[in-house]
């Protein structure tokens, strides 16, 4: 079974979903400030997102909606394959522990 959020009718469709990577990072969480509230007073109503700005980060940053901007295609696939090329070199490097613990060499 598929989890599901469920948004009440009268606020706005949030714009970003859960781990989406932005130019300031990768979505965390999402909260939405009604209008008439004191946190929209103090913050502006709508939603406002928790980003992580990268895997080894120790903070999450907040942010309201309209400051986040989407990463091009061009960028987006920069980060996936830097990312990828980082877990296949990994990948690598365990794999050669293993060889040595395990006498790869069949000696």
């Amino acid at each position: 079974m598929q989890p599901t959020i469920s948004i009440p009718k009268h606020w706005d469709y949030p714009r970003f979903v859960f781990g989406q990577r932005t130019q300031q990072g990768v979505i965390l969480g999402l909260e939405y400030y009604p209008a008439d509230t004191q946190l929209a007073y103090e913050y502006g109503h709508g939603w406002r997102y928790s980003l992580m700005p990268h895997k080894k980060s120790n903070e999450a940053f907040h942010y309201q909606e309209s400051q986040l901007k989407t990463l091009s295609t061009q960028e987006l696939l920069a980060q996936i394959t830097a990312e990828l090329e980082q877990h296949q070199l990994q990948i690598m490097i365990l794999q050669q522990q293993l060889l040595m613990i395990t006498g790869g060499n069949n000696g």
